[in-house]
């Protein structure tokens, strides 16, 4: 699993980082739970030359003004994106969301984050009426992906790691949906200039399945309900290259949007 700093530290700027030198874009990572840490996408960002802060409010975080930072990724977790009395920075999460969209700070969602930005926007999110989806799917890229400026030059016939029981069954006015999954849902969405969604977990490496495939009850991978855990392991561990190869260039694409703000930022 890829390591994640303690709340309020930050990740430094690794020696993938190249071009002049300049403060590195200072990222916000909102972790759900102990089990959907940044982990790989987190790697793939500091080696792109960001920093990363990484916000637990399940643990006593308060919750900082997205707007304050160049760029934001808000991860997984096993609530809904609507579940607030339970989990009570959900609605000032999603307050911020929309904050961050209308000022243009680039916004990363990943699965719940993904579901969450839809909400926050006017969409909506149901539980998928095909039953839970887990292990790796096929990424069913839209023409309008082609000219994405996140993913435009990273679409082919790539795979991804699915594990969620909801899907945004409705997208804002605005939306436009870049990839569908083979049974129709929403895998991939733009939300505005500078905001994304991924259905998909491009962050989650084997050490993190093996945690959710071993869970048990109502979790985020629900312990794989219905699934051979062993054929779905061994499926994401052979894929594993091929996954990086895929996923760490979008990363890398977020990260070069973010500078691309900063640099924005530091001339206005």
């Amino acid at each position: 699993m890829g390591g994640v700093p303690r709340a309020g530290l930050r990740l430094r700027a690794g020696p993938d980082a190249a071009g002049p030198v300049r403060p590195a874009p200072h990222l916000l990572a909102v972790e759900h739970e102990d089990s959907c840490p940044p982990a790989l996408v987190g790697e793939w960002l500091t080696r792109a030359g960001c920093t990363i802060e990484v916000c637990r409010p399940y643990a006593g975080d308060a919750l900082p003004a997205l707007t304050s930072y160049d760029g934001v990724v808000v991860l997984g977790g096993e609530m809904g994106a609507n579940d607030d009395d339970a989990h009570a920075w959900l609605p000032p999460l999603r307050s911020g969301i929309r904050d961050a969209v209308a000022a243009g700070t680039p916004l990363l969602g990943i699965c719940l984050g993904h579901q969450l930005i839809a909400v926050a926007l006017g969409g909506a999110v149901a539980r998928n009426p095909r039953g839970q989806t887990v292990g790796l799917q096929p990424v069913g890229w839209t023409a309008a992906a082609a000219t994405d400026d996140l993913v435009g030059e990273h679409v082919g016939g790539e795979q991804a790691i699915h594990w969620n029981n909801d899907v945004a069954v409705r997208l804002p006015d605005g939306a436009v949906v870049l990839a569908r999954t083979p049974d129709g849902q929403v895998q991939a969405a733009r939300f505005g200039p500078r905001a994304w969604g991924i259905q998909a977990h491009p962050e989650a490496d084997t050490a993190i399945i093996e945690r959710w495939l071993s869970s048990e009850g109502d979790t985020e991978a629900g312990g794989g309900r219905g699934h051979d855990p062993d054929a779905v392991l061994a499926a994401i561990r052979a894929a594993a290259p091929a996954l990086t190869s895929w996923w760490q260039p979008v990363a890398v694409r977020f990260a070069a949007v973010v500078a691309a703000g900063t640099r924005e930022g530091a001339h206005a």
